[in-house]
């Protein structure tokens, strides 16, 4: 026990520490460009309802000062992953990037596998059935599929959800190797110091509930009128980690009914994707 002399400092509040950049953190690693990690993270940080971002919101999603920023877009505007507009002097995607993404999805076979089963549990649920992975702190869909019901999620393609509130982020954190979902809760707890103790519990539970119930949950807290289970797997080929995940309005998707009907489904079908790709 430390004497009553000692004075222990008070840490300044997490607002008022300086925020890292999102980027990983290589270990003095020779073979990391940081300049071409820092141009890709600028393309990473549009999200799917952006339409075009100015220099000054890029350097903030990006955590990096905004003269680097402005070299960077003008990198990559002469590159064509970005366009200027001249009215108002902010960055879209180009098409360039259409290549990137494009080439990536042609190649997720397991998109096409999976499809005709989430529909079907889409349809049983009047849900949406979603399939993703992650990329940094969020997870990214990269197929969807909706029932015909009137109300659900207006998310798609490309859409990002918080690795740490989402039950399809539980769900891979469940199945994450160690190191590599130490990392990412080592940087979610760097992004909100104070709401990280209660949501580490919520994170542990879930994690536990995937291993014991089959499922990770999320049940409002996401968004508080949002509900949803998800299941994770390893699709082999040297992909990392996916997940799906069943989720909808609240007052049209209890916990019960979740739980209870559409969870048995929702492991069979992964079981069996997985099974599937890994043979």
């Amino acid at each position: 026990m430390e004497s009553s002399a000692a004075v222990t400092p008070t840490p300044p509040p997490a607002s008022s520490r300086p925020r890292r950049s999102t980027l990983p953190r290589p270990k003095e690693d020779r073979h990391f460009v940081t300049a071409l990690a820092r141009g890709l993270e600028v393309l990473a940080c549009y999200r799917s309802g952006d339409k075009a971002l100015g220099n000054h919101e890029i350097a903030q999603r990006c955590r990096l000062p905004k003269s680097t920023v402005s070299r960077l877009t003008a990198t990559l505007t002469r590159l064509g992953y970005l366009i200027q507009l001249e009215d108002s002097g902010k960055y879209r995607l180009g098409t360039a990037t259409l290549s990137l993404g494009s080439a990536m999805l042609a190649r997720l076979d397991v998109r096409q596998l999976a499809r005709p089963a989430m529909q079907e549990l889409a349809d049983f649920s009047r849900a949406m059935v979603s399939l993703g992975t992650r990329d940094r702190l969020s997870m990214i869909y990269v197929e969807n599929c909706r029932s015909s019901a009137a109300l659900t999620l207006s998310l798609d393609v490309g859409s990002r959800i918080p690795v740490a509130t989402s039950a399809i982020g539980r769900a891979w954190l469940a199945l994450a190797g160690e190191r590599e979902r130490q990392d990412v809760l080592e940087r979610v707890q760097e992004v909100d110091e104070v709401a990280w103790p209660e949501l580490q519990r919520a994170i542990t539970r879930a994690v536990d509930d995937h291993h014991t119930l089959g499922v990770a949950t999320s049940f409002g807290e996401w968004q508080k009128d949002v509900n949803a289970i998800a299941r994770a797997f390893r699709p082999g080929g040297g992909l990392p980690p996916m997940a799906i995940n069943c989720g909808g309005p609240s007052f049209k998707l209890s916990k019960e009914f979740l739980l209870g009907e559409v969870r048995p489904r929702l492991i069979e079908m992964v079981d069996r994707l997985e099974a599937s790709l890994l043979r």
